[in-house]
C-alpha cells in the first residue's frame, strides 16, 4: 500500500471527539415468495381449503418428502452465489478494516486536539522589582529622570545576570 496523507480540519476534530460516529446497519435483502393463486375458501373458517403455512408450497396429504427437492444446477446461478458470497467477505473486510481505521483516526483526532489546545508553561518575567522600582521612580520624577539612574543601573544589571544564566 502507497503512502498518503490525511488532512484533518478543525471541524473534523472536534466532532470525533465530541460525537462518536454511530455504526451503520447492513441492510440485507429477502427474497420474495411468489403468491400462489386463490384457493376456494372455506365458509367457516374463510380460509382456504387445505391451506398451509403461508409461503410454502401446497402439498398432497399422501406424499411429502424427507428433503426439500433439489433445485437443476444451473452454472450461471452457481457463478452468481459464488460472487455473492466473495462479495459479501468482500464487504466484511473492509467494515473491519473501516472500523479500525475509525478508530486510528479518532485516536490521532485526540492527540491532535491535545496538542493544540495545551497552553505552554508561562515562564517568569526576569527582574520584575527591578523594573517596578524604576516606573515608579520615572513617575516620581518626571521633570528630573536623572535621579533614576541607580534605579536604571540596578535594573540592567538584573537583566544582564539572568541573559547569562539563561545562556548557560
Amino acid at each position: 500500500m502507497g503512502e498518503f496523507t490525511i488532512q484533518i480540519s478543525n471541524e473534523l476534530v472536534n466532532q470525533l471527539v465530541d460525537d462518536p460516529v454511530p455504526k451503520k446497519k447492513i441492510r440485507r435483502n429477502r427474497r420474495k415468495v411468489a403468491k400462489e393463486t386463490e384457493k376456494p375458501q372455506s365458509k367457516v373458517t374463510g380460509k382456504p381449503e387445505n391451506a398451509a403455512a403461508p409461503g410454502w408450497p401446497v402439498q398432497s396429504p399422501l406424499f411429502l418428502p424427507a428433503k426439500p427437492p433439489v433445485q437443476p444446477a444451473d452454472p450461471e446461478i452457481d457463478g452468481i452465489r459464488s460472487v455473492l458470497r466473495e462479495s459479501e467477505k468482500v464487504l466484511e473486510s473492509l467494515q473491519k478494516q473501516e472500523e479500525n481505521m475509525l478508530q486510528e483516526v479518532t485516536q490521532k483526532a485526540k492527540d491532535l486536539h491535545d496538542k493544540e489546545y495545551k497552553l505552554p508553561n508561562p515562564k517568569p518575567e526576569p527582574c520584575i522589582a527591578e523594573r517596578l522600582a524604576t516606573l515608579s521612580c520615572y513617575k516620581e520624577h518626571i521633570k528630573d529622570p536623572l535621579k533614576c539612574s541607580a534605579f536604571v543601573t540596578n535594573f540592567a544589571g538584573c537583566l544582564r545576570k539572568f541573559g547569562r544564566s539563561r545562556d548557560k
